[in-house]
């Protein structure tokens, strides 16, 4: 089985939609984490999203990468879904195999009226889905 850890600033949004696509599309190939820089709460506008599309995410922990890293856990695949500047602080993990960036934008940066920051959410949310299935698709074991 691949291990697989998405990673974000806050593990409130990007990192964790991706965490949940990853775990509906990949079956019993991968092992999925997500974590953070700077954990914070899940985003309630992702969470709806999510809920939206018939996962539930409201009861997730967010985490953080330092402390994943100091517990001696090990990936396969490390997915960073930032900025390139925020990437680029995250550690590395010893036998990394592989690394990759997929830069999304921030649903904590969103501003404007409920519908037009859930339209955006909705945006980013298919995005990464896309990308979690290309990843499905291009990963064998």
């Amino acid at each position: 089985m691949t291990r697989v850890l998405f990673l974000c600033v806050h593990n409130s949004a990007r990192s964790q939609m991706a965490e949940a696509f990853l775990k509906k599309h990949g079956g019993d190939r991968f092992i999925t984490e997500s974590a953070g820089l700077e954990p914070g709460g899940l985003n309630p506008f992702v969470v709806r999203a999510m809920a939206e599309v018939g996962l539930d995410i409201s009861g997730n922990p967010t985490k953080s990468v330092f402390v994943l890293r100091e517990t001696g856990r090990s990936y396969d695949v490390a997915v960073t879904v930032c900025s390139k500047e925020a990437a680029e602080r995250c550690p590395i993990f010893p036998g990394l195999a592989e690394r990759r960036h997929w830069p999304f934008d921030d649903p904590s940066s969103f501003t404007g009226s409920d519908e037009a920051i859930m339209a955006r959410v909705r945006s980013v949310r298919d995005e990464i889905e896309a990308a979690v299935l290309d990843f499905v698709e291009s990963t064998t074991d």
